[in-house]
């Protein structure tokens, strides 16, 4: 299937300009696009200040057909709330939301397909899977054809963690870790732009690189293009005595991403299948 590059002629409303946002503002036509940011508007004549959490009304007119492309995290406990305000506050034709692959829990290491059980571990993931139903259930009652991107880790550049590896912080050990599922911000922005073509149908979509080498070779990776050494390793116990609970979380989840139909039917296949060449593309 041929790439899917650009989508079209429908005008996009993207909510959250933050990493991943600024990075697909990038590859849409300029006056085709309109970003809403909660931090501070620059000079980007795209961008509009817009609190999700509280706004009763969108800063600019939209025209009568339009897609959004919606990166924002959720807030607070399930359902969220900002999601539902902005819900509000819309009627697309296409809405593409950036959920993550942590909505699977841990798989003991199997593959999952967009089809797998979702069996959410910790309450990011949750806060996801009860998003995920409620766009759902908005875009049947409203005829929106709606997609969602299951989004891995994420890196790039300054998302590479050069300070954790410089300050000599340890990773678990390559014998202890799971497999790892991740993409380049410059391939998910690609996945997002697909995501809006109309001929693309709606759906889930797992996304990512393809490669599931560990985080502890991924950090390896990283430090031996920087000319740094290894960072120490230790055992999954004691990493459950040092880590936060926040990336043990992260950790313990184990499963490989199938990204089958990302590139047979959202038409995208990453530049950067060898993280190897994403790392050295953001350093």
């Amino acid at each position: 299937m041929a790439r899917r590059e650009a989508a079209g002629s429908m005008f996009v409303l993207l909510a959250g300009a933050g990493y991943t946002g600024r990075r697909v503002l990038t590859m849409l036509p300029s006056n085709a696009v309109a970003a809403l940011s909660r931090s501070q508007v620059d000079t980007d004549r795209r961008l509009f200040s817009f609190d999700l959490d509280s706004a009763s009304d969108l800063p600019l007119k939209l025209p009568s057909r339009y897609g959004v492309i919606y990166t924002v995290p959720p807030a607070g406990e399930p359902p969220d709330a900002r999601l539902r305000n902005f819900l509000a506050l819309v009627s697309p034709a296409r809405f593409v939301y950036i959920s993550t692959t942590g909505v699977y829990g841990d798989h003991g290491g199997r593959s999952v397909t967009e089809t797998s059980a979702l069996n959410s571990s910790n309450p990011q993931a949750a806060s996801r899977v009860a998003a995920e139903a409620l766009l759902e259930d908005w875009s049947r009652q409203n005829d929106v054809e709606l997609v969602i991107l299951r989004v891995p880790g994420i890196y790039g550049p300054g998302r590479l963690g050069t300070e954790r590896i410089r300050s000599g912080a340890p990773v678990i050990a390559e014998d202890d870790a799971n497999p790892g599922n991740r993409i380049h911000v410059d391939d998910l922005a690609r996945c997002c732009v697909a995501a809006l073509d109309e001929d693309v149908p709606d759906g889930v979509y797992n996304v990512g690189d393809g490669d599931n080498r560990s985080s502890t070779e991924f950090t390896n990776a990283v430090a031996r293009q920087l000319s740094l050494p290894a960072p120490p390793q230790i055992s999954r116990a004691e990493a459950e005595r040092r880590f936060s609970r926040q990336r043990m979380a992260f950790l313990s989840d184990s499963r490989v991403v199938d990204t089958t139909k990302m590139r047979d039917v959202l038409g995208v296949i990453p530049r950067y299948t060898n993280p190897e060449d994403g790392i050295r593309a953001s350093l």
